[in-house]
C-alpha cells in the first residue's frame, strides 16, 4: 500500500469530521490545514444549543437547502484563530456552496480542495482568486 499525498489525507479526515453531521440531508466536513497542520474542523449543524435536524427535522426551503444548519466550512472558520487561516487550506467533503465560498475568500483561505462536486450557479464568483481542486475518490469519477 502506498502512502496518501497530503491531499487525500486531509480529505480522508475531513470525512471523518463530516461523521458528527447532525443533518441527515447532507454530512459535510470541512478541515482547514495551514503547513500541513490542521488549524480547525467543522461539520454541518445545528447553533449550540438548537434543536438538531437529526430530532426534528430539516428546515428546508424552497431551494431544498436545510437552513436549520451551519455550514462545515463556517463551522471550522469560526472556530479557527483568525491569524492562521491567511494562506490555510480547506479541505471539504462537497464543493462549497455560494456563502461558504464568501466566507472561505473573506477569510484569508487560498486553496480549496473537495471531493464531491456540488452544482452550484455563484460560488465561481467568490472562488475566483482562489486555487479550486476536485479530487473525486478514484471509484467516484469526475461528476
Amino acid at each position: 500500500m502506498s502512502r496518501k499525498n497530503w491531499d487525500e489525507y486531509f480529505l480522508d479526515i475531513a470525512e471523518q469530521v463530516a461523521t458528527r453531521s447532525t443533518c441527515p440531508r447532507l454530512h459535510v466536513g470541512c478541515v482547514i490545514v495551514k503547513d500541513k497542520h490542521i488549524v480547525s474542523t467543522g461539520y454541518n449543524g445545528s447553533i449550540h444549543g438548537h434543536e438538531h435536524c437529526d430530532d426534528v427535522g430539516c428546515l428546508t426551503g424552497e431551494d431544498g437547502r436545510c437552513y436549520r444548519t451551519v455550514h462545515a466550512e463556517n463551522n471550522a472558520v469560526l472556530h479557527a484563530d483568525r491569524g492562521l487561516l491567511l494562506g490555510a487550506t480547506a479541505y471539504v467533503t462537497h464543493e462549497p456552496c455560494e456563502n461558504c465560498s464568501k466566507t472561505l475568500a473573506q477569510s484569508g483561505i487560498t486553496r480549496v480542495v473537495f471531493r464531491s462536486a456540488y452544482p452550484n450557479k455563484l460560488n465561481k464568483y467568490f472562488l475566483k482568486d482562489i486555487e479550486v481542486i476536485h479530487l473525486p475518490k478514484i471509484n467516484e469519477g469526475i461528476e
